[in-house]
């Protein structure tokens, strides 16, 4: 149960059986605070909107950078590795041509040569150029690029 007990100068007080709910300052002063209070929070909560809006856009920014940068990285990583493959594809035929010329024309030496070759070029790795991927953009934006394996 609440009461209203009259104060002086016209200020009134709320007692439940909890204690005091309103106190000497009078319910239109507590109300008038409860809304200043509710303002001030709904401004606060705009001020965390926006700023959380803002982390936001910023992650999204950054995130749209870094996938770009990941697909350029990518899409040089594959083209580096077509054009590694596909010359040492070439260069494995061109050995293996050779090795079978010089069985032909039973050339022991350059045969001997050609076999070494092929055996240093299968034991290369075309991916250990790629620990430096500023060389590899730089050789693949070089059209007169010689690609060596």
């Amino acid at each position: 149960m609440v009461f209203i007990i009259p104060l002086i100068f016209g200020a009134v007080a709320l007692f439940s059986g909890a204690g005091i709910l309103v106190g000497a300052g009078g319910l239109a002063d507590r109300e008038q605070a409860k809304e200043s209070d509710i303002v001030r929070q709904g401004q606060e909560y705009l001020e965390v909107a926006e700023t959380e809006k803002t982390k936001r856009d910023e992650i999204e920014a950054w995130r749209q950078t870094t996938l770009a940068d990941i697909n350029l990285k990518r899409e040089l990583v594959i083209g580096y590795l077509d054009r590694s493959f596909d010359e040492r594809a070439e260069n494995f035929k061109s050995l293996f041509q050779t090795v079978d010329r010089s069985i032909s024309t039973e050339d022991n030496y350059q045969l001997s040569l050609t076999l070494d070759a092929i055996v240093q070029l299968a034991n290369s790795s075309p991916f250990q150029d790629l620990s430096d991927l500023s060389k590899v953009k730089a050789a693949l934006n070089n059209p007169n690029h010689v690609w060596e394996l």
